[in-house]
């Protein structure tokens, strides 16, 4: 009676055996499979929070399955494992295609950023050499003005190279019989010669008229108009070439009023005529565009 209570003990303990490691097996299963979800979800909430990309790495099951598992084959983990792996080679792939996404965008960002660097770049060099040729083209144009300028000048001044017009005259008074100058005719000649002083393309035309007749009058007017020359050469050192002087005696003065009345002149007198032609003109403009360089 005995054996057979305690037989009957031992097959109730073997038959309660598997549901208590089901049971247990069951258990562990969901805290293992709900250990994974938690670690991915806050995996996946840390890295929006950094917005970091995926890393890559792929998800590794747990390694140990329990005592339940090594004694019962209805609760061993490998049945959720082969649930679970399709999943987690999705995720696995995501997270790849994710991190090469990224690092593509990040490429054609910033090749994009360089060529931007380099078109506007080039465009600056463009614009800057734009300017320096509108800028030389300028000063071309101005220079080419200028040599136009002065070449028509230089015309003018070639094709009336010996025509002098009368600037200025001075006449001097002398005593009659005497050919000495006063006071007042060397002031005269003064104002007339000082501003001839480094001037270019000027003559001075010399006349001396004195009363008489014939070849006395010729002489005595002469000598009149040397005196000025004199003074002229020594006092204001007029070139000798720059002066024209003649004696004119008692002829009359061509041009004049007295020439077409009385044909002839009474007491000792010279003229000075200061006569100029157009290279001091030409002198000025070649000065100019060196004045403004």
């Amino acid at each position: 009676m005995k054996n057979r209570a305690l037989v009957a003990l031992l097959v109730a303990f073997v038959l309660a055996l598997p549901a208590l490691a089901q049971t247990s097996s069951t258990s562990q299963d969901q805290t293992t499979a709900s250990q994974p979800t938690q670690n991915t979800a806050s995996s996946t909430d840390q890295n929006a929070q950094t917005g970091a990309s995926a890393t890559g790495k792929p998800l590794q099951p747990p390694a140990r399955e329990g005592f339940w598992g090594r004694i019962n084959p209805f609760a061993r983990k490998k049945y959720v494992q082969r649930q679970t792996a399709p999943i987690r080679d999705r995720l696995n792939e995501l997270d790849e295609l994710t991190a090469a996404n990224s690092k593509m965008i990040k490429d054609v960002d910033s090749r994009a950023q360089q060529g931007i660097q380099l078109a506007s770049a080039k465009a600056n060099e463009a614009d800057q050499h734009a300017i320096d040729a509108g800028n030389k083209a300028q000063m071309a144009q101005q220079t080419a003005t200028q040599a136009n300028t002065r070449l028509t000048t230089v015309e003018q001044v070639v094709g009336n190279i010996d025509q002098y017009k009368p600037t200025n005259q001075t006449e001097i008074r002398f005593r009659p019989g005497q050919a000495v100058l006063s006071k007042n005719a060397k002031a005269a000649l003064d104002d007339l010669a000082t501003p001839l002083k480094n001037q270019r393309g000027y003559i001075i035309e010399i006349q001396g008229f004195s009363s008489g007749h014939g070849q006395a009058a010729i002489a005595t007017s002469q000598k009149m108009a040397d005196s000025v020359v004199r003074y002229l050469v020594l006092n204001h050192e007029i070139p000798v070439y720059r002066i024209y002087v003649v004696g004119m005696g008692n002829a009359p003065v061509q041009g004049t009023e007295e020439a077409k009345t009385t044909k002839r002149t009474s007491g000792g007198r010279v003229e000075v005529s200061l006569l100029k032609n157009d290279l001091e003109q030409l002198a000025t403009t070649n000065a100019a565009p060196a004045t403004q360089r």
